[in-house]
């Protein structure tokens, strides 16, 4: 046999012994049966305006406003669906902003589509502003939101990810005012 030969089918049987038939790995290369879920921010929360005084720009304290929110997921067979979610949140300390830091929460649900809620979890972000600091952005990010399924023939897109700041009752009555209150530095 030609030494060339043989060496080809060495490397050859070396490489088939590197390859792995554990679950898990063959697992991780199948593709999604089917869609993610829609993740969207609900529009009546996705800002925050809050007052000290009156509803006009000299008497805001702290603001917020969901700018973005991107989701990956991955899911096979019959497992459930694992989502990761980015969101990119614009926080602000207005001229009446009684401290250097505020606390502001936000949450996410997992609905089936245009039905009901299956899951809801709230999120606490401290903000801190510095000196002279009005606005601050922070990327959040949400690791691991599981979305069971009955079955392999349920996709992602029997599902949505939802996502606004939580607010007052007031609050959320200015947002749907249509009163909008934008400032030079956001």
């Amino acid at each position: 046999m030609n030494k060339a030969l043989a060496a080809a089918l060495i490397a050859a049987l070396a490489l088939a012994g590197c390859s792995s038939t554990r679950k898990e790995y063959k697992a991780a290369q199948e593709k999604n049966p089917g869609l993610c879920p829609n993740v969207l921010v609900l529009r009546d929360a996705s800002r925050l305006v809050d007052f000290n005084g009156e509803q006009k720009a000299e008497d805001i304290a702290w603001t917020a406003e969901i700018e973005n929110a991107t989701l990956a997921c991955r899911y096979y067979g019959d497992k459930p669906i694992e989502a990761e979610v980015k969101l990119n949140i614009a926080f602000g300390k207005g001229p009446k902003a009684d401290a250097s830091s505020h606390q502001y929460v936000y949450w996410v649900a997992v609905t089936r589509t245009d039905r009901e809620v299956i899951t809801k979890q709230e999120y606490a972000v401290p903000v801190k502003f510095g000196d002279g600091e009005s606005v601050k952005r922070v990327e959040q990010e949400i690791n691991k939101i599981i979305i069971p399924r009955a079955n392999d023939t349920i996709s992602g897109s029997n599902f949505e990810i939802i996502i606004g700041l939580d607010l007052t009752p007031a609050q959320a009555i200015f947002n749907r005012s249509g009163k909008s209150l934008k400032f030079p530095d956001l």
